[in-house]
């Protein structure tokens, strides 16, 4: 599901960048999350889980749920 960030939570799997307050995340099943939608990146706009997802549809942490 879709959501914004509360707090910051540590740092995204995927980018390795800080997961922020006010970021728009995706918080999968196994209740990991990930950036979601457009967020600016060390000059990079990109949205960590579609991208993930085009390649691969199981969580970068949990791979085999």
């Amino acid at each position: 599901s879709e959501d914004v960030l509360s707090k910051d939570a540590g740092e995204c799997a995927i980018c390795l960048e800080e997961l922020q307050q006010g970021d728009t995340i995706a918080r999968l099943p196994c209740l990991c999350i990930y950036h979601k939608g457009q967020v600016f990146l060390r000059m990079d706009i990109r949205s960590c889980i579609d991208e993930w997802f085009e390649v691969n549809r199981s969580c970068p942490e949990h791979p085999s749920d």
